[in-house]
């Protein structure tokens, strides 16, 4: 049998009733539903712990990005759709010039910055409200040619017309992520992608993560200057690389071959796999080979971001 508490008032007559309360029907008693709160919602039992969790999701897509570099790397990128500019007094100096069209930057506070991102985001005072970037189709990545300037990052050639890339990506290293889904791990990701110079990276549009603010902060800016090709089937887009030429080189952790022993001197897709999964079965098989990075056994394994660092490194010092 359930319980609920009784509540008399004071006054008979006319009140304004909480969602989880009744009014008899002498007008007299109200009762207190059990199982509901103040606001409507079902009560779970379940207390919320630890720090709350970042809500940087804006309208219809759009999202807030926050911190200096990601938001100055977003500003210098034609290709980014910026809604919103907000700054605080102090860090608006340390913005790019703004481009054409471009709103207005808003001068706020500290406080007021933490209330648009609702969440503990270490924004140094700035926050900007974009839409996600489009990508790029695998196969104009394929024909595209960072060094000759032929379209700025996650664009199509026919939206970059008229402007010049300043990124000098080379042009015999790829990377592919196969279903890594950290946020953080992503950004990294794109970080140590734009210190090795990698032309582009190649992720599949579902079981990925996807652009958020926590994304562009761990990438530092890179995701606004590494182009990213988002393709629906990974296995075939594979496929499509090794006709194109491009040898292609799975990290895995059980393989017999070490990654500092081979050859990569031509074109090569660096393919790395979630952490604990790693990569799919369909995408192991379209490798050329497997290779893994030695580490000492009293350690399974490394985090994905850190493997990324480590096997770009040997790929691009010979």
């Amino acid at each position: 049998m359930k319980c609920v508490t009784v509540y008399y008032t004071p006054n008979p007559g006319p009140c304004v009733l909480k969602p989880n309360q009744i009014l008899s029907e002498s007008g007299v008693l109200l009762y207190k539903r059990p199982g509901v709160n103040d606001t409507g919602r079902e009560m779970t039992g379940k207390k919320h712990r630890g720090k709350p969790r970042q809500k940087t999701q804006g309208p219809q897509g759009a999202y807030w990005m926050y911190g200096q570099h990601a938001c100055a790397a977003a500003i210098a990128n034609p290709a980014r759709h910026i809604r919103r500019i907000a700054a605080t007094r102090n860090a608006a100096p340390a913005l790019p010039p703004e481009r054409t069209g471009l709103a207005p930057v808003e001068i706020l506070s500290p406080a007021e910055i933490d209330r648009l991102l609702r969440g503990d985001a270490v924004h140094q005072g700035i926050a900007m409200l974009v839409e996600p970037l489009e990508g790029l189709a695998l196969e104009d990545m394929l024909l595209s040619h960072p060094k000759g300037g032929s379209s700025p990052p996650n664009t199509s050639p026919q939206a970059a017309e008229g402007a010049v890339t300043s990124f000098a990506g080379s042009s015999e290293t790829l990377l592919i992520l196969d279903q890594i889904t950290d946020p953080h791990n992503v950004g990294a990701i794109f970080r140590t992608a734009a210190a090795f110079s990698v032309r582009a990276i190649i992720m599949p549009k579902d079981g990925a993560a996807h652009e958020s603010g926590a994304l562009a902060k761990a990438a530092c800016g890179a995701l606004d200057i590494v182009p990213y090709a988002p393709v629906t089937n990974l296995a075939r887009a594979l496929d499509d690389l090794k006709e194109a030429g491009w040898w292609v080189l799975g990290l895995d952790g059980e393989a017999t071959t070490a990654i500092g022993h081979m050859n990569t001197s031509g074109k090569t897709a660096l393919v790395l796999g979630a952490e604990g999964k790693g990569m799919r079965r369909l995408t192991a098989e379209r490798c050329d080979l497997l290779a893994r990075i030695p580490i000492s056994a009293a350690m399974e394994s490394l985090n994905v971001s850190n493997a990324a660092a480590i096997a770009l490194y040997a790929i691009t010092r010979k």
